[in-house]
């Protein structure tokens, strides 16, 4: 599933993307908006994790909204 559709589709994905990282907060995915940089950004600051692990996670999620 390519960026335009995951931001378009955002308002049902969301419920998908809040049940996998759990720790951000609603504000976040409302900003983010399917901006997988804001939202990667998010998750490394939020989990501690590195910038290619969070990236990693997001296309991971990408993956399975195909």
């Amino acid at each position: 599933m390519n960026k335009d559709i995951i931001a378009g589709k955002w308002t049902q994905i969301k419920g998908k993307a809040q049940a996998r990282w759990g720790d951000l907060t609603d504000d976040v995915f409302d900003v983010a908006e399917g901006n997988s940089e804001y939202l990667s950004g998010k998750l490394q600051e939020r989990y501690g994790w590195n910038r290619e692990r969070a990236e990693e996670e997001v296309r991971e999620f990408e993956r399975t909204l195909g």
